[in-house]
Order: C-alpha cells, then structure tokens, then sequence
C-alpha cells in the first residue's frame, strides 16, 4: 500500500472508478455485476441504458411493501387485483390474506395480480402506488428509471438500467423481511404451493435471492444476489437468453477475482503533516474510520493525503485534520476522515512574541 500527499484534490473527488470486469463475453445485452457493501462495480456492459424491466419491477413493489406496511396486515382482495394479464397467484376477489402471504405470491411465483392487491393496499391505487415508487428510486439516486405500474407489464414509460436494479437490490436486501422473502424457496399459501421461479437459489452456492423477469419486449431479466464469506454481490442481466449461466459465471468471477482488502483501520498513522512555529516539528495523522474495499490480485491502493502539508500550530490531539482519500490507479473509491495524532503547542518563543504583541502592538 502506498501513501502519497496531494495539494489539491478535487481532480480526485470527481473520479468515478469503472474498471473492467475480467468474465469474458456475456449473453446479455446489458449486465453489471456490483459488491453490494462498497458499490464497487466488478463488471458492466451497456449498464446505464434504458430497459423495459418486466417483473423485477417486483423488486421496488416488494421493498416498498416492507418498509411502509405491517406484512402481518390482513386484507381483503378487491376486484381490481382479480384476473390480471400474465403470471398470476391466482387471486379471488373477497378472500382475505396477509401482506406477507402476498410478498411470496408476487416474488416467488411473480404474481401481477399480487402487486396491484398490495398496490391498492399500501397507495390507494396503482397510480398512487406508481408515485411511492418513483419517490424511492429518486431517493436512492436510480437516475435512468422511472415507475408506472406495481408487477412490470411493458409500458413506455416504465423502465429502469442495469445499474439502478442493482443500487436498488443492494438496497433493498438490507431489509430483513425483503430478504427473507426473496430467498425462500417453496412455501404454502392457503390452499396454494408456491415454489420460487429463481433457480440460482438450487444452482449458485450463497445464492439467497432475487428476481426473474419476461415479456416478449423486455426479453429475460434477471437479478440475482449471492453471499459467500460475509460478502455479497449482486448481478443484473438484461434481455439475456443465456441468464442462468451467465449469473453463474460473473458471480464465480467476482468472488474468485476480487477479495475484500481491509485498507485503513481507525487509529492506523496514515501519514504526518509539518507543523510551523510549533514545539515539535510535525503531527501523526490517524485514520479516523475503518474502510475496505474488493481489490483484484492486480491492484494496489494508494492513501492519498489532502492539503499543502503543512498546518501552523497549535494542533490538537483528535482535532480533526481533514482527509485521506483511497485510490486505485488516479481514480479516487472513497476517503476516510483524519485527526492529529497528538498536541503540540505554540512554540515558546512564538508565545512570547503573541502575548507583547497582543498588549503592545507589537510586530505586524
């Protein structure tokens, strides 16, 4: 690890990092594969362009429900959520059931007539419901998307990118009940047995969610999220007719060519700064946080220290002394605030010279 000092780093703090991925060819026509804890983007293709995104529009219905609504909640399925287009729990109007039974219709049989009862039940309408949904991508900085409907049925106006499902799951499985939802694999539903469309939860080791999707326009979509070692990625393909294999591959990828590197720790002397007119001549600078970050076998980190390196004394021990900004390559990943190690005070001579200017007037 090297540890260089910049005077000015706003060339820095406008860097985006985006490295390439090392998977080779992919099926999809767009795909990003994304460590969930840094956002750290491990492999993409064409992944901010805009896509009609079928079920896994099911995604932001399900977060939503979670976050907003009791799951425990009864209610009665209106005529409205009866007999809708495509996949289908098959619901019965008057017949009553929980929200999270119908959590499990929606995301594991991908129920569209599950997603406008909880639509209905959480927004007062589809519309209404459509509202909440767009408010939460803005939220979550999801610039390329935009929501018209709960289930995903191609419309125009409905669609999202590759990168904004994938900040969007990362999100989302944070959500305990999200993630339990999304990782079950079979469960009863009254009279119902669902078993779950996302076969990377029997093929994928650490696999634990997260959506399918498809219609003729859209062409296949899948999302999916794994963990292994406390660690998770998440993977997005879209319109890929080789889905399945090509989650396996970017995931094995991304596990096997990345490792989590344990960079700076709080308390770590990441650096000194000179200190003028003090008793001592310089101050440590420790790290203030912890950061890691995946780094590949290849890769190195730089700790890059901010300022003109120098400060005029006095300093303070755990005075905050600005940032250390971590680098790979000349692309800036994060940064990690800085105090000074401990105090020095005001040489002596210096102190002298303040207090008579101060009384006298003194010097200029």
């Amino acid at each position: 690890m090297k540890r260089v000092v910049l005077r000015t780093a706003a060339a820095l703090l406008a860097a985006v990092l985006i490295l390439p991925g090392k998977a080779g060819a992919v099926s999809a026509q767009k795909a990003i594969l994304m460590d969930a804890q840094t956002g750290r983007v491990l492999y993409e293709k064409d992944a901010d362009s805009r896509s009609l995104i079928a079920s896994t529009t099911k995604i932001m219905t399900a977060l939503i429900i979670c976050e907003q609504c009791n799951v425990l909640d009864r209610m009665k399925i209106p005529k409205e959520a009866v007999g809708i287009e495509g996949s289908s729990m098959y619901l019965r109007e008057g017949e009553v059931l929980t929200l999270q039974e119908l959590l499990y219709g929606m995301m594991l049989r991908s129920g569209n007539d599950a997603a406008v009862a909880l639509a209905i039940y959480c927004g007062g309408t589809v519309e209404g419901f459509a509202q909440l949904m767009n408010d939460k991508a803005r939220s979550l900085g999801m610039k390329g998307s935009h929501f018209e409907n709960p289930n995903g049925l191609d419309s125009p106006g409905h669609y999202s990118t590759a990168r904004d499902l994938a900040i969007l799951t990362a999100y989302a499985m944070e959500n305990p009940i999200f993630a339990k939802t999304v990782s079950t694999k079979t469960v009863r539903v009254g009279e119902r047995s669902l078993q779950n469309h996302n076969k990377l939860l029997w093929r994928l080791e650490g696999a634990d969610g997260v959506k399918t999707g498809y219609t003729k326009a859209a062409g296949r979509i899948l999302v999916s999220s794994a963990v292994r070692d406390g660690r998770r990625l998440i993977c997005v393909t879209i319109n890929d007719g080789n889905d399945w294999q090509d989650h396996e591959k970017l995931m094995e990828m991304g596990f096997s060519q990345y490792q989590m590197q344990q960079i700076v720790t709080k308390g770590q002397k990441v650096g000194t700064v000179s200190v003028l007119s003090g008793e001592a001549d310089e101050a440590e600078l420790l790290a203030d946080g912890d950061f890691e970050f995946p780094l590949s076998k290849e890769e190195e980190a730089k700790i890059v220290i901010s300022g003109s390196g120098f400060v005029y004394a006095p300093v303070a021990q755990g005075a905050e002394a600005g940032y250390a900004y971590i680098c790979i390559g000349d692309k800036t990943v994060g940064k990690v605030p800085l105090v000074y190690g401990q105090t020095v005070e005001l040489e002596k001579d210096e102190k002298k010279y303040h207090f008579w200017s101060k009384w006298f007037g003194g010097g200029a």
